[in-house]
């Protein structure tokens, strides 16, 4: 089925929408909505990458120069967070393939590049050999998340871009360990994993973000989805495949009736349970990548699931024409557990609701690639 014409329509509105919202933000770091206006971070947040890879799907449809303009300038304020290596963790992906990794794309950039090759070698340095691990965070040695399977195509870019193996080795390694512990057996995923730092054996699983160690987070479901459909992209692998399709049924079962996931999928759901915009959002991304390698029976199952979900959020949580909201979205949860940005915009909400309206307009130069 097409959709495009219905994306469109929806990618002029979010236009529309930006062409307000970038200069009242502008070269900030905005992370999550009060009362419907975003609230900045430091230079080194986690999601300070979203806010310029949202600029710059917005220069991809334009060509309107203020866009590229406000993610440059932010490209440049992150400079300080790169260069003084004690601030950064694993996010790296999150944070220049979106900002840097957009700008090389598309201008070129040889700043960019080099911005991107730094932050490569230093999320392959917090590999840890033993474990098989790239290691989430400073004060925890033997931690790694689900969330960097979405940080890993800065590794398979910049495996192509040097024709280097190694960073891609790096890449696999910490996959097949997502595989071996972090996709349980009924194909839920775990948010944190432990292991013994200098031994390199697996402890246990951690709650984080999730109610509990064995529930089931929705945005970690996510970036399962959309971060293991990326790694079969680079890698090709059956194994993968196959874990990929088990985890985004898992995600599309689990869904409300309306399309749009719950903060969690095991806690107990009513009609005051907090939804999370931004979980459905990415997963309809990697519902999308993944349907580009199946069949077209089920290519299509899977990118319908995903237009109904973009529907959806568009239809019941957006904010395209609401002028005193500056999110695209509403709806998110950021943090339920320790109470934080629960039913508000987030910034990396906004970003994958955008992503995949350009992915249904037609859209293949899509930033975590790394090289159109």
């Amino acid at each position: 089925m097409c959709y495009k014409n219905w994306a469109n329509d929806t990618m002029n509105r979010i236009l529309n929408k930006l062409e307000s919202t970038a200069l009242q933000i502008g070269a900030s770091f905005p992370h999550a909505t009060k009362d419907g206006i975003y609230t900045f971070e430091g230079s080194q947040f986690w999601t300070n990458g979203f806010w310029p890879g949202i600029l710059w799907m917005a220069y991809q449809n334009t060509k309107d120069e203020k866009f590229a303009n406000i993610a440059k300038e932010i490209e440049n304020k992150m400079d300080e967070v790169l260069d003084s290596f004690e601030l950064l963790d694993h996010d790296m992906g999150f944070m220049w393939m979106l900002s840097a990794g957009a700008n090389y794309m598309i201008n070129g950039n040889k700043e960019s590049r080099l911005r991107l090759l730094k932050a490569s070698s230093h999320l392959a340095g917090r590999f840890n050999p033993k474990g098989q691990f790239i290691r989430a965070w400073e004060w925890e040695k033997g931690q790694m998340i689900i969330d960097c399977a979405m940080n890993l195509p800065l590794l398979y870019w910049a495996t192509d871009e040097l024709d280097d193996p190694r960073f891609a080795h790096i890449a696999h390694s910490h996959l097949e360990t997502v595989l071996k512990y972090s996709i349980r057996p009924d194909s839920s995923v775990n948010h944190i994993l432990e292991f013994d730092p200098q031994s390199g054996e697996f402890l246990h699983a951690v709650a984080g973000q999730g109610a509990a160690a064995d529930s089931a987070w929705s945005r970690g479901t996510s970036w399962a989805v959309y971060g293991l459909a990326l790694a079969y992209r680079h890698f090709k692998e059956e194994e993968i495949l196959i874990k990929l399709k088990n985890v985004s049924n898992f995600f599309i079962a689990n869904l409300a009736e309306d399309n749009v996931a719950h903060w969690d999928f095991r806690v107990e759901r009513n009609s005051n349970t907090p939804r999370d915009t931004s979980a459905t959002a990415c997963a309809a991304c990697g519902l999308l990548e993944l349907s580009e390698y199946l069949p077209k029976a089920e290519a299509d199952m899977y990118r319908k699931k995903a237009y109904l979900m973009l529907k959806s959020l568009t239809d019941n949580y957006s904010n395209l024409e609401n002028n005193n909201m500056q999110s695209l979205l509403n709806g998110a949860t950021g943090a339920y557990t320790y109470n934080e940005n629960i039913n508000v915009g987030l910034i990396y909400a906004d970003y994958f609701y955008m992503e995949g309206i350009s992915r249904l307009c037609g859209n293949k130069d899509i930033f975590w690639y790394g090289h159109i």
